[in-house]
């Protein structure tokens, strides 16, 4: 990923203006601040505003009127309570802004994720530039023939130079006939198409931009799911990238989130009856369990 001189100019001039502020402030947060992180192959994200720290997850738990007196044990003591009976509240007094670069398909999944506010770069009012995701040699992969959303084996030789071919192939034509139908021509009369119609000619590999603010609750929430080893790879760099970053933010609220959600394992009550009865000696099979194959395959493949 290769920043233009002007942007990379204007981050560092972002970075270069200081200000004196009463606020809660995190240091790690402040490192971070309009740094550009490289995702994929043209894409970024970056920290553009944030508010709160771990202190303000204790501060609205506990209602107190400033620092309080409580010592930096106490804290993380209260957050892993928080975090771990579920108190959602307090964690949603924190806050981050990011400004995101993401491939169009990838941030149709993303904006699943519907508690957030976004602001989406318009293709109606300017042109999308030249860029477009190509995949790696070791992310072109075959339909997995377990499950429908992942993906198999990956493609080898002529096969996935083919397909790669035929990726580069297809987006630079689109987007030649994009530029062409947007291009007036005085001399030949030709008007040009309407920039809110000629977008629907793009590929969904072309990149996108936006602005996405979401509360820290939230936050975890969409890197629980994205951040998972199950999720289609193109989105879950992004969310690796934003764990490294909240992990700088609120690291006591962070490594309660890593202990307790990604690291973590929710069981049914047939899940928890099936592990006592194993420990009282048991031979539970899936048949005597009352699980389907599916949640059984689940549980085994936690449990064994």
């Amino acid at each position: 990923m290769a920043l233009t001189p002007e942007q990379t100019a204007e981050i560092e001039a972002q970075r270069a203006n200081t200000a004196q502020t009463l606020r809660a402030v995190s240091p790690g947060m402040e490192g971070r601040l309009y740094t550009a992180h490289p995702v994929l192959d043209h894409g970024l994200i970056r920290v553009i505003d944030y508010m709160g720290d771990d202190e303000a997850i204790c501060q609205a738990a506990r209602v107190s009127y400033g620092r309080g007196t409580k010592a930096v044990s106490d804290d993380r003591g209260l957050i892993r309570y928080l975090m771990r009976h579920w108190h959602s509240t307090p964690f949603e007094m924190c806050e981050v802004k990011f400004h995101v670069k993401l491939p169009v398909f990838v941030a149709r999944q993303w904006i699943r994720h519907r508690t957030a506010n976004v602001n989406e770069y318009s293709a109606r009012y300017s042109i999308l530039d030249r860029e477009f995701y190509i995949p790696s040699p070791d992310q072109l992969a075959a339909q997995s023939k377990q499950n429908n959303q992942g993906r198999g084996e990956v493609l080898e030789g002529a096969e996935a130079a083919r397909v790669l071919d035929l990726l580069r192939e297809d987006a630079m034509r689109s987007y030649d006939h994009y530029e062409d139908m947007l291009t007036p021509d005085a001399d030949t009369g030709k008007l040009g198409l309407a920039r809110e119609l000629a977008r629907m000619n793009l590929p969904a590999n072309i990149y996108t931009q936006w602005y996405w603010k979401i509360d820290l609750h939230n936050l975890f929430h969409f890197l629980r799911l994205r951040a998972d080893s199950h999720a289609q790879y193109e989105i879950r760099v992004y969310a690796e990238v934003m764990c490294d970053i909240v992990k700088d933010w609120v690291p006591s609220a962070y490594e309660a989130f890593e202990d307790y959600r990604l690291g973590g394992v929710n069981l049914s009550g047939k899940a928890v009856e099936v592990l006592k009865r194993r420990l009282a000696g048991e031979d539970v099979t899936q048949e005597s369990s009352g699980m389907s194959k599916g949640e059984w395959r689940e549980f085994c493949g936690v449990w064994g």
